[in-house]
């Protein structure tokens, strides 16, 4: 099993966000097959475009710095993927957040998300961060919201059409 080094890993009070390692293709694959899931990630992928963005989360850790963990619970068992993301064309880098369905109504989003954010912020730096989100994608709107982040404005996004940006607040104003 191979794993990327230089990731670094963030641990919460039961969560641990991790560089992804090539057993958890599966859990990803079968996240993007699944419609229903997927639809708030981009939409559904065959199983050969879900390995190309899992591939391409690994070369964006290295070419950005920064992508998406996956989300694990203490215990080992994968649950989610949270990042940050900010691939050619986005306007500014992105806190996304996805849960396995496994990993749905524990609060995992919320714990991980928080922590990336935290992670954004206090280790790489950032001034400011978003969350892009589909319109009609209650579930994100709702976390996004409990984060404290506000619509802002709609966007064009060059791969998913018309998306929401929520502007989470400021690094000192969450401190």
């Amino acid at each position: 099993m191979i794993e990327l080094v230089g990731i670094p890993v963030v641990e919460t009070e039961r969560l641990r966000l991790r560089g992804p390692k090539s057993s958890d293709f599966e859990h990803v694959a079968e996240f993007f097959a699944d419609a229903e899931r997927a639809v708030g990630f981009g939409g559904q992928q065959t199983r050969n475009e879900a390995w190309r963005w899992f591939a391409s989360n690994l070369g964006h850790w290295t070419l950005r710095g920064f992508g998406f963990w996956i989300v694990e619970t203490k215990a080992g068992v994968p649950v989610g993927m949270v990042g940050l993301w900010e691939p050619e064309g986005w306007p500014e880098p992105e806190l996304g957040y996805v849960m396995f369905a496994a990993g749905e109504g524990k609060g995992f989003a919320f714990e991980a998300a928080t922590a990336a954010r935290n992670h954004a912020y206090t280790v790489l730096g950032f001034t400011t961060l978003s969350s892009n989100i589909f319109p009609g994608n209650q579930r994100s709107v709702a976390l996004a919201e409990r984060m404290g982040a506000v619509k802002e404005r709609e966007y064009e996004n060059v791969s998913h059409g018309t998306e929401m940006v929520y502007r989470h607040p400021a690094p000192e104003a969450i401190a």
